[in-house]
């Protein structure tokens, strides 16, 4: 299921979803994608990999693993679309032949720039609101001055949050219409 952030995060109705999510579904993998792959220019993506199960009196979600295919990784429409070989990495570590085999990549003394990551239920739960926007790698644009991105994708960049945000506004206006 391709979800925007907003869906990871936001409380009230959001936070009972996902909740329900944890609890009834198996709920595996999330990969983070940059912003405008699937929604409009300026949003950012999810997709959420879970396996319905029948009723249980326990969760069925025990632990989460999470592909950060978005810190540090630009993708436009038109100049640099998202191909199939940009996501070789994350199908390697999704392991689509035994998903129970899986190994982290990143770890905090060897490899913090490891993009493959697993959280536990009870880690997940313990978060405001059990937030699924989880993130663990630095935004090497924010830290670097001299490796900042082109002023036009820059500029392009601000434009498509704006345009989404207004989007966003007049949707939730033509509503009340």
């Amino acid at each position: 299921m391709v979800v925007p952030d907003n869906v990871l995060l936001e409380g009230g109705a959001g936070e009972t979803v996902r909740k329900k999510l944890l609890e009834t579904t198996e709920l595996h993998t999330i990969l983070r994608l940059p912003t405008g792959i699937f929604y409009a220019n300026g949003v950012k993506a999810n997709v959420l990999f879970f396996d319905n199960r029948v009723a249980s009196p326990t969760p069925w979600t025990k632990e989460i693993w999470f592909y950060d295919y978005r810190t540090n990784v630009h993708h436009t429409l038109k100049k640099k679309p998202l191909r199939y070989d940009d996501l070789k990495e994350f199908v390697a570590c999704y392991n689509p032949l035994n998903r129970h085999e899986r190994k982290e990549s990143w770890d905090a003394a060897t490899n913090p720039e490891g993009r493959w990551r697993k959280f536990t239920r009870e880690q997940i739960v313990a978060r405001d609101k059990s937030s699924l926007d989880i993130f663990w790698l630095k935004d090497k644009s924010l830290a670097d001055l001299d490796n900042l991105p082109e002023p036009d994708d820059l500029a392009a960049e601000i434009i498509e949050n704006v345009e989404a945000g207004l989007n966003s506004f007049r949707s939730i206006v033509g509503g009340f219409a």
